[in-house]
This record gives C-alpha cells, sequence and structure tokens, in this order.
C-alpha cells in the first residue's frame, strides 16, 4: 500500500451526511438517467459499428432511414425484431431456451450501476456521489455480476438442443474460464498500488500520484484488454460465434427480440468492460491537470465537465472495440486457449509478485529514508513514488514486448511452424500445383 504521505498534497473532505429523503430521490434519479443513456446508447452503438466498419471499408454504412446519416437505423431494426415472428422449435427446453437471453443482458446492466461516472456533486441537500451504488466492494461486484454473462450463453447453446449451439456454449464456457482468471489477476497490482478496492478511491489514487495507471501498470491494462475482449466474445475471440464454423453459434435457434437480446447483451458489456478500462487505468472521470475535482464534492459544472470527460474516455474504447474487430482475423482455437493459459496467466502472476515487491520496496526506502517522500526534483509535479513506479514499468514494458515476445506470441497469425519449414510447404505445394492435371500443362 502507499504511504498516506504520497496523496497528503490533497485534502479530500469527509462526506456531509445526507437525508434520507434527497438520498432515495438522487438514486431513483440517477438509476433513471443513467440506464436510459445506458440503453439508448447501447442501441446506438450498432449505428457505430456498422458506420466505422463501413469508414475503414471504404463504404457508405446505413443511409436510407434518418436521412444521409441513418440515424433512425436502430430503430427500424428494433421495430423489425419486434415485429418477427418468435419461432420456438419443438425440441428444446421451453424454459431455459426462454430465460437465458435475459441472463445474458441482465448482469451487464448491473456491474454498470457501481461505477462511477462522474465527481460527487456538493449540493444543498448533501453530497451525492455519481455513481449508482457506491459499494464499499465495488470492484469486487464487477468481477463476480460480469462473470454471470456466461450463464446465459451457456444456457442458450445446451437448451436449444443443436449441436452448433451446443459447441458454441462450451466453448464460450471454456473461453470464460480461461480469461477470467487473467482479468482478476492483472487487477490485482492496481488494487496494491490503490490499497482500496472502492473504485472511487482508484479514481483518487490516480489523481494524487499525477499518473494514471495505464502509465505505471502498462502490462495490467494489455491483460486486462485482451482479457475484456475474450469476455465480451468480440473480435478475434469471437470463437462462440464463428459463422463460418457453427453457423451462428449459441444463438442459432434464436428469432426476434430473444436473438436482438444476445447481440444487446454484447455491446452492454462492451460499454462496461470500456466504462472500466476508463476507471482503473486511465483516470475515471477526474479532470486532468486540476485539482478541485479530487477534495471532495464540487459544483455542477465540474460535475457535467467530469461526465463528459469520462463519456469521452469509455467512447474511445468503444471505439478501439469496433476497430479491432473490423481489423484483426479471428484466432484458432488452440491460440485462443494457448494465449490464455500459456501467456496471459503466467504473465499475471509474474507480475503480481514484480509489483508487489517493487511496492514493498519503496515503502522500506521511505521508512528508511524520510527525505524519499518529502518534495525533490519533480514532486511539485509527480510524487516520487509516482516516478519510481513510471520508471519500473518502462523497464517491464521494454523487457515483456521488445525482447521476450517481439510479436512472436502476441499475434493473431503466430503459429508453431518455423519459416523453414513454412518454405519446405511451399515448395509442396507449388510441386503438386504443377504436376496437377488441371494446372493447364
Amino acid at each position: 500500500m502507499i504511504p498516506s504521505s504520497v496523496f497528503a498534497a490533497v485534502h479530500v473532505i469527509p462526506d456531509p451526511p445526507l437525508a434520507w429523503w434527497p438520498f432515495i430521490i438522487s438514486t431513483v434519479i440517477k438509476m433513471l438517467l443513467v440506464f436510459t443513456v445506458y440503453m439508448i446508447g447501447v442501441a446506438m452503438l450498432t449505428l457505430a459499428e456498422r458506420k466505422i466498419s463501413a469508414w475503414i471499408q471504404g463504404r457508405l454504412g446505413p443511409n436510407r432511414v434518418g436521412g444521409k446519416l441513418g440515424l433512425l437505423q436502430p430503430a427500424a431494426d428494433g421495430v423489425k425484431n419486434i415485429m418477427k415472428e418468435e419461432t420456438l422449435p419443438a425440441h428444446v427446453n421451453k424454459p431455459i431456451f426462454t430465460l437465458a437471453p435475459m441472463l445474458a443482458f441482465i448482469p451487464a446492466l448491473m456491474a454498470a450501476a457501481v461505477i462511477p461516472f462522474g465527481a460527487p456533486w456538493d449540493s444543498r441537500w448533501g453530497r451525492i456521489s455519481m455513481v449508482i451504488a457506491d459499494l464499499p466492494v465495488g470492484f469486487l461486484f464487477i468481477l463476480a455480476i460480469s462473470s454471470l454473462g456466461v450463464y446465459g450463453i451457456v444456457l442458450a447453446g445446451w437448451s436449444s438442443n443443436n449441436k452448433y449451439a451446443l459447441l458454441g456454449g462450451l466453448r464460450s464456457s471454456a473461453q470464460m474460464v480461461s480469461y477470467e482468471i487473467s482479468m482478476g489477476m492483472s487487477l490485482i497490482p492496481v488494487l496494491l498500488l490503490a490499497g482500496n478496492v472502492t473504485l472511487n478511491e482508484i479514481v483518487d489514487q490516480q489523481a494524487n500520484m499525477h499518473l494514471w495507471n495505464v502509465l505505471t501498470l502498462t502490462i495490467s491494462f494489455f491483460i486486462f484488454m485482451v482479457a475484456a475482449f475474450a469476455e465480451t466474445n468480440r473480435l478475434p475471440f469471437d470463437l462462440p460465434e464463428a459463422e463460418s464454423e457453427l453457423i451462428a453459434g449459441y444463438h442459432t435457434e434464436y428469432s426476434a427480440m430473444k436473438f436482438s437480446m444476445f447481440p444487446i447483451s454484447e455491446y452492454a458489456n462492451m460499454a462496461t468492460s470500456s466504462a472500466l478500462m476508463a476507471t482503473l487505468f486511465f483516470g475515471g472521470w477526474d479532470i486532468p491537470f486540476m485539482k478541485q475535482d479530487n477534495t471532495g464534492g464540487v459544483g455542477i459544472l465540474l460535475v457535467l465537465l467530469s461526465i463528459a470527460i469520462f463519456a469521452v474516455k469509455t467512447g474511445f474504447f468503444i471505439f478501439v472495440f469496433i476497430w479491432i474487430r473490423w481489423t484483426l482475423p479471428r484466432f484458432r482455437y488452440d491460440q485462443l486457449m494457448s494465449l490464455g493459459w500459456k501467456t496471459m496467466l503466467p504473465l499475471a502472476l509474474a507480475y503480481i509478485v514484480i509489483v508487489a515487491a517493487t511496492l514493498l520496496g519503496l515503502d522500506y526506502l521511505g521508512s528508511v529514508f524520510p527525505r524519499f517522500q518529502r518534495d525533490f526534483l519533480w514532486a511539485h509535479v509527480i510524487p516520487v513514488y509516482g516516478l519510481a513506479m513510471l520508471g519500473v514499468n518502462i523497464v517491464l514494458v521494454i523487457i515483456v514486448f521488445f525482447i521476450l515476445d517481439r510479436g512472436r506470441i502476441i499475434s493473431p497469425a503466430y503459429g508453431r511452424a518455423t519459416p523453414q519449414q513454412i518454405a519446405r510447404l511451399r515448395a509442396v505445394t507449388a510441386v503438386r500445383s504443377h504436376l496437377s492435371p488441371q494446372s493447364g500443362d
């Protein structure tokens, strides 16, 4: 844990008591606003996906409904799915078949309830936190709830009584088990650095160090981002769907709104993962180059500014999700499992040991040499503790990505064959094509 003297530069004023009726009213208002924005945003993400993919591929994208921009395309898709006939094959397990889409969708919304989206508001009735449920274990709550979404996918594959759907559900469960562990392990360094599991405290720790965690814990961020792609079943980790192999995977037998719930849950999980990455590694709602928002409650203007900054950070990661989908090819299944068990998990465990040893060493220096925690070179901009973590992080990034890996493992095109074996196979293929009767000879 970081010594308290590191954070002495910013004095946090304790929250004044909030009466019961402002608490209930503000919570209801936050629930209505957040989930309304969340649902509308998830619907608009389908339009963003199509527009960004069209931009990458040099097309126009949706432009028939809602003017040239196609802004009403999500509404048209929703009306179409509502009007479609609900098919219910005779061979399915009807109760579980109906329940599975809900189990896939609800956990994504529940996880969003504990993510802080703005600075606390110092209102006339008391301090109101910009989070629906400010749980002391919010971080652990997200890990627990987000892991439940896979049950909807597994049950959808099993209850469909279809071999392709069952294979998609089994793939999703294996993928979740493989990457859920790495995701949890990658965030332990964040908790070690913050000394707390409350998301607002993690945001304050990054603000007080004047360094985002992505700069001090880059490898944790990399592992978490890769695991987030796998957990949301997005390319290059969409093996549970894999249209070329499994038709549509676990939702092969679904139609109409039941089918729509699965893409909606995927986009909701994508938005939740993006908000979590922005919170844990990019300062969350913290306003850069400003300390006033970290002293406790602030005015309404700073609250709105912090919400806008959080929305921009979250939107950036959503764009990365979409960008990667239309840029990288799909992993092979053996590559998917090998990356999770042979690379991500050992790297996360080794990184925990290194970060814990580094923090212990810095704490020892702070106790033996008190001047280590006082102001000297650059301390008025970045605490010495942060500078030390930044230096260690740079060394580890160079060792992991530029010395040990060098594009051999962290690459979707990676294979076990050596360049010599590939050249030999190409020569054999060329000889066979030359001897083939269809070659024109």
